[in-house]
């Protein structure tokens, strides 16, 4: 075997002595890089975090999307048997410093556009929830939104409406004056929407709309409101609820117990959502004790209503009110 030290034999001492000076060169050599090796590391380490750092940060948005900076903290969820209002005709009368108003209700159904937002702010202080109406399913030509839908979307006039015709409710046209529709409600400070007229499909519409368009067109309206956290109602449209309850949060029913179909809204109840209920009595606001309580019975006409929040209105929606305890009261208006 050889010895790899073989090649040191018969080297002379000049040979050594340049060993011998090598050794000293050498460490320096090593101390350096030593050195440099401790400033690079660190560098590089802060580089690495710094562009870690960077990411983060470009991938959080600066400044919040417009539907986070409107509307609610959170989504407002009324319960079964929260007591209401409605109010459509006229301006509702709440004065700056008010604390309270007739009546002491949990929730006001009030006009998206007729509706100040001081009016929205003061109902709020004294602990109202308010829910803003508007009608999404169909073109009303007094509207100051009525020149932006598009004139191919509209469809039939609504019977015993003047002014109203249907609407295309697939239609983007549509779709957008809605979106502008419930960022108002928001910039209002409302907790609910009340959309009315999602029902088309049941009527002569001029437009071919189907039940599946109302489904598709409420699911639409509840997503929308929901950037705002803010609640959604299903106005009438009994024949779709099984596959919009999901997504709304309240039924707002008028004349069930008329045509006998409140049994239809019960889901709602069972949900854990309430049915905010209208009657208009002939005759109202002078409503007999006996049609009220048939109203209010839960029994024949009125079978499936246990649990609703009902009131007794004339058609006008003016701030006249009757209850089923038979308090009647009216809401100051303007």
């Amino acid at each position: 075997m050889t010895d790899w030290r073989q090649g040191f034999k018969g080297t002379d001492v000049n040979t050594e002595s340049r060993v011998q000076n090598r050794k000293p060169r050498l460490l320096k050599m090593l101390v350096i890089v030593g050195l440099l090796l401790l400033c690079v590391i660190p560098l590089t380490v802060g580089l690495g975090v710094g562009l870690a750092k960077r990411h983060s940060h470009r991938s959080t948005p600066e400044t919040p999307h417009d539907s986070e900076a409107l509307g609610r903290p959170s989504l407002w969820a009324p319960q079964v048997g929260v007591s209401w209002q409605i109010v459509l005709s006229q301006s509702v009368k709440v004065d700056a410093g008010s604390t309270m108003i007739t009546p002491n209700v949990d929730v006001y159904v009030l006009d998206l556009f007729d509706t100040k937002r001081e009016t929205i702010d003061r109902l709020r202080r004294v602990g109202k929830n308010v829910v803003c109406y508007f009608s999404a399913g169909s073109w009303e030509d007094w509207r100051e939104d009525a020149s932006d839908y598009h004139t191919a979307d509209l469809g039939n006039n609504l019977d015993g409406w003047a002014g109203e015709r249907w609407v295309n409710v697939s239609a983007e046209s549509v779709r957008s004056v809605m979106r502008n529709r419930i960022k108002l409600a928001a910039e209002k400070g409302c907790d609910g929407i009340d959309p009315d007229n999602v029902d088309g499909y049941e009527n002569n519409n001029g437009l071919r709309l189907s039940s599946q368009d109302a489904v598709n067109f409420v699911k639409f309206l509840a997503d929308e409101a929901r950037k705002y956290n803010i609640a959604t109602g299903l106005k009438n449209a009994g024949y779709i609820i099984h596959k919009v309850l999901d997504s709304v949060h309240f039924s707002v029913n008028e004349q069930c117990v008329e045509f006998s179909e409140c049994k239809t809204f019960a889901p709602f109840i069972k949900a854990g959502k309430p049915v905010f209920h209208i009657e208009y009595p002939e005759g109202a606001p002078s409503v007999s004790s006996s049609e009220r309580t048939q109203i209010c019975s839960a029994t024949g006409a009125a079978t499936g209503t246990d649990k609703f929040s009902t009131v007794l209105k004339k058609m006008n929606l003016d701030g006249w009110v009757q209850y089923c305890t038979g308090q009647s009261v009216t809401t100051p208006t303007a």
